[in-house]
């Protein structure tokens, strides 16, 4: 089976590939052989695709279309398969086989071209909302999944070390890393979060309207799971004369709809704003960290 990758996911890959990684140049003899041991027929490249895996739309054995996902290692496919099978089917995309091989995952047929992002925004926030709610359950018993205090320690040491070799990110990297430690000194519930939430990873479907797509799993409070919903369609906010006082009723409907502490969705909202905006001018994405550390001035 011959293929191209599509451009999206090889720039991203780019940013983020160790070096010596060669997942990229072997990923057309891993898609064949996991098509073959699983006795797939594929019908297509999925483009432009997200931004850490493959996926095929295709058919299995009995003729049942279904979507094969390939990603490397480091974007932890093993962990993502865990939460599917946890959430088995509600609110999120089904797995239809445990293990068809390394880093890949078969799951259910989505629509691949329709997300919530398409729906005004109003409908758009209450629909995802809505599917994020379900999403929310107690991690199963002895789980391995990171927590929300191991994986922004990660990215708190990444953070600092940006701010301490370019003085203009110091004071908002301060203040994000302030809130982190303020809201991991009293943390309320902890349950599964999809770690990666935004509208554009709501597709629609036919067994339900709406499932959540590529999850990066991690257990915290709901708060975080939250807050990248916060800033979704950020362009659009940054380009309005409100967006502020947008992003703040944005926030408190949030938070009331959810029952959500609103000074934690805040702080939690600041903090990922940060680090994305940090973490996009560290791989030279200047447009988007100038649009997210903007974004973050506001909180």
């Amino acid at each position: 089976m011959a293929f191209t990758p599509p451009q999206r996911l090889v720039r991203a890959l780019a940013e983020t590939a160790p070096d010596g990684d060669d997942w990229l140049e072997r990923l057309p003899e891993l898609a064949q052989q996991v098509v073959a041991r699983a006795g797939l027929t594929v019908e297509r490249v999925q483009v432009p695709g997200g931004r850490s895996s493959l996926v095929l739309l295709v058919r299995t054995s009995e003729g049942v279309p279904a979507a094969l996902k390939l990603a490397p290692e480091r974007a932890r496919p093993g962990s993502e398969r865990a939460a599917l099978a946890h959430w088995g089917g509600r609110g999120a995309v089904q797995l239809l086989e445990a293990d068809v091989g390394e880093g890949a995952l078969l799951e259910e047929r989505l629509h691949p071209d329709v997300s919530v992002r398409s729906l005004p925004e109003a409908k758009a926030l209450l629909e995802a909302a809505g599917t994020l709610r379900r999403l929310w359950v107690a991690p199963p018993e002895g789980h391995g999944f990171e927590t929300v205090e191991e994986r922004t320690a990660r990215q708190a040491r990444a953070m600092r070390a940006d701010a301490d070799a370019d003085a203009e990110l110091a004071p908002l990297v301060d203040a994000a890393l302030g809130a982190r430690e303020e809201l991991l000194a009293a943390p309320p519930e902890q349950v599964l979060l999809h770690g990666t939430f935004r509208q554009s990873k709501v597709l629609a479907g036919d067994r339900m309207p709406w499932l959540a797509v590529g999850p990066d799993p991690v257990v915290g409070e709901m708060a975080f799971d939250l807050a990248r919903l916060v800033r979704d369609r950020v362009e659009d906010l940054i380009a309005s004369p409100s967006g502020a006082a947008i992003t703040r009723r944005r926030i408190k409907r949030l938070a009331e709809s959810l029952e959500v502490d609103q000074e934690r969705l805040r702080g939690w909202t600041l903090f990922r704003a940060v680090e994305s905006g940090v973490r996009a001018r560290r791989v030279g994405r200047v447009k988007d960290s100038e649009l997210l550390l903007e974004f973050a001035d506001w909180l």
